[in-house]
């Protein structure tokens, strides 16, 4: 049949895929990984008061809020619920959610490239990809008694 030779969209539903706790005030959904491509799709829960150490993008970025607040210490604009955001490679930032915020903040991000973690000096402290992504949310899901995720894009290892 020629339906068998057409590539075929990839679903997961809400609950297929955990929420892991990281333990500093965010929880992080895995949708996708393409080692290939250097992509690596999140939807982040952030508590309110929370703060992502500064960090520089080497790829572009994908961002939709669906819940919440939050916004660049940089930055004068503030991401609501329904906002999209671009960032171009080599942006440099520091995400914060307002303590003020009523509940969580929930964002949609899909990145390109890596997170280069920087001090205060602007050194790299850490760098976060898709690679360092998958592997630590697989050891974050077994740590917290989930069964090892079915990610679109990365066969289970």
């Amino acid at each position: 049949m020629v339906f068998d030779l057409i590539p075929r969209a990839l679903h997961r539903g809400e609950s297929e895929l955990p929420f892991v706790d990281i333990g500093d005030g965010s929880s992080m959904q895995v949708l996708h990984i393409d080692l290939d491509r250097g992509l690596w799709v999140v939807r982040t829960r952030f508590q309110p008061g929370y703060q992502v150490q500064t960090h520089r993008h080497t790829g572009e970025v994908f961002a939709f809020t669906l819940s919440g607040s939050w916004h660049y210490r940089e930055y004068p604009e503030v991401n609501h619920a329904g906002s999209y955001l671009y960032e171009p490679a080599g942006s440099t930032h520091t995400l914060m959610v307002p303590a003020s915020n009523q509940g969580v903040t929930d964002v949609f991000f899909a990145i390109f490239g890596a997170n280069e973690n920087l001090d205060n000096d602007g050194n790299v402290t850490s760098v976060w990809d898709a690679a360092f992504i998958n592997m630590a949310y697989r050891a974050l899901c077994e740590a917290q008694g989930y069964p090892a995720p079915q990610l679109v894009g990365v066969e289970l290892v």
